[in-house]
């Protein structure tokens, strides 16, 4: 049988576009892409990148507090949000157009409309265009989760952080997890009050415990209120904002709601069910480690996988998609050990298991210290960073490193290259330490702090 395509993509994010390049550049496959809004996805357009570049903004005040106490004369700082907003949106246009000059120039044909699945070979267009192809793949990613409940059209997610008129001045962010953690952080440090809700009984769950209280104490040591134990029942427009009317009785007026209450797959409508492709209980698509699916030419790769929802993670998955199927190279993307940063103020880096896994897992010893950096010592501010190894009793490998300090995530990439390795705490210990840094604590801890 004759197809119009090799490969079909749906979906022009970073794992969509990964595999459709490699596909097409590398192993000489005819490629098409069909992406319903702008290319980069998720993480270029409304996620990674504009966040981290307000995490970027936000961090401004500290600093300038920073330079008076080393000496610099600094006036009085005002921030301009249209003047960002004005700045993010050139940056993002500039990103977009790299992502389609690297498919134009590997050979993809891109289509700039929504595409789905009629049958296991062959995509519909918007505008009723079909194509035929031999393998299709999906990766469409994923989108804000808002639970429903009264009011609950009166609050933003994430995707309209970037695009609000002008920025509030009194602030509600509801969930624990890391997007939602990390906007409380971003929207204090731009001068918005800034509350936060978690029906849990602490933020950032799923990360180590230490590392997650350590985040808690310094955020509400900055001035962020945070509230665990607590859901918003419904939200009321008012004269003044918006009223939250909270489980724990509190009834409270803000000028922004924002949700970050999770996220679920982009699978709806595309006709996956249809075609005998199994989905989970969240929507997302069933793969195997070959980021097949059940129909043989359906597979599926990055955040409508539902495995590990990080970019570099879906890059990944793509490039081992183009290399099993086209490059006679089977290859199936280790999903263990995978390095992750949380954008917080302060800044979190986590590779491996945390002190609950590893505990259930096997006799371990904890290796953790807290201190005051030297910089901020010497500029009379209480912030305090933690450096933390998880050891196995029985093989001394270093099972997990978490990392609350400025900077790390950058940090922990490097560290995670030697966990990645089989690196023992002897291997850590041997290691020379690089001074004066906060990192060198890292190689220093000779005495674990506890066993378990």
């Amino acid at each position: 049988m004759t197809f119009d395509y090799d490969l079909f993509v749906i979906g022009g994010g970073s794992g969509g576009v990964r595999a459709a390049r490699v596909a097409s550049g590398e192993y000489g496959a005819k490629v098409g892409l069909a992406e319903e809004s702008r290319m980069g996805g998720t993480c270029v357009i409304r996620g990674c990148v504009p966040k981290k570049l307000m995490v970027f903004a936000s961090g401004f005040p500290e600093a300038f507090d920073e330079a008076r106490a080393y000496g610099w004369e600094v006036g009085a700082a005002r921030f301009d949000w249209t003047r960002f907003q004005s700045h993010l949106a050139t940056e993002l246009d500039r990103l977009e157009a790299a992502y389609r000059s690297t498919l134009s120039n590997a050979g993809v044909v891109v289509h700039d409309a929504r595409a789905t699945l009629v049958d296991p070979h062959r995509v519909r267009l918007a505008d009723g265009q079909e194509f035929s192809a031999r393998h299709i793949l999906v990766a469409t990613g994923g989108r804000p989760f808002v639970p429903e409940f009264p009011g609950a059209e009166l609050a933003v997610t994430s995707n309209g952080m970037f695009d609000l008129a002008t920025l509030p001045k009194r602030a509600l962010v509801v969930g624990g997890g890391y997007i939602a953690s990390e906007f409380a952080c971003i929207l204090h440090g731009l001068g918005v009050k800034v509350s936060q809700y978690y029906r849990g009984a602490q933020i950032l769950r799923g990360f180590d415990d230490e590392a997650r209280g350590h985040i808690s104490n310094a955020m509400r040591a900055r001035g962020i209120d945070i509230h665990c134990g607590t859901d918003v029942m419904r939200l009321e427009r008012t004269q003044g904002g918006i009223r939250a009317v909270a489980t724990d009785g509190t009834e409270r007026e803000f000028d922004l709601v924002m949700y970050a209450t999770g996220r679920r797959p982009n699978t709806e409508g595309l006709g996956l069910e249809a075609l005998g492709v199994s989905l989970g209980r969240q929507g997302q698509i069933e793969v195997d480690r070959y980021s097949q699916t059940g129909v043989p030419s359906i597979f599926a790769v990055g955040d409508v996988t539902g495995r590990i929802n990080l970019t570099p993670v879906a890059i990944r998955e793509g490039h081992a998609f183009a290399d099993t199927v086209f490059g006679a190279k089977p290859t199936a993307f280790d999903h263990e050990l995978v390095a992750s940063a949380v954008f917080t103020q302060p800044e979190m880096g986590s590779v491996g298991l945390s002190e609950e896994a590893a505990r259930a897992q096997e006799p371990i010893e904890v290796y953790s210290t807290a201190f005051r950096p030297m910089k901020a010592a010497f500029a009379g501010k209480p912030d305090r960073v933690l450096m933390k190894l998880i050891v196995s009793q029985a093989t001394r490998k270093v099972l997990g490193c978490h990392i609350v300090a400025p900077e790390a995530g950058e940090m922990i990439q490097l560290a995670a290259i030697a966990i990645r390795m089989g690196a023992t705490k002897e291997d850590f210990d041997r290691t020379c330490a690089v001074h004066p840094t906060m990192a060198e604590e890292l190689v220093t801890m000779r005495k674990p702090t506890r066993s378990a």
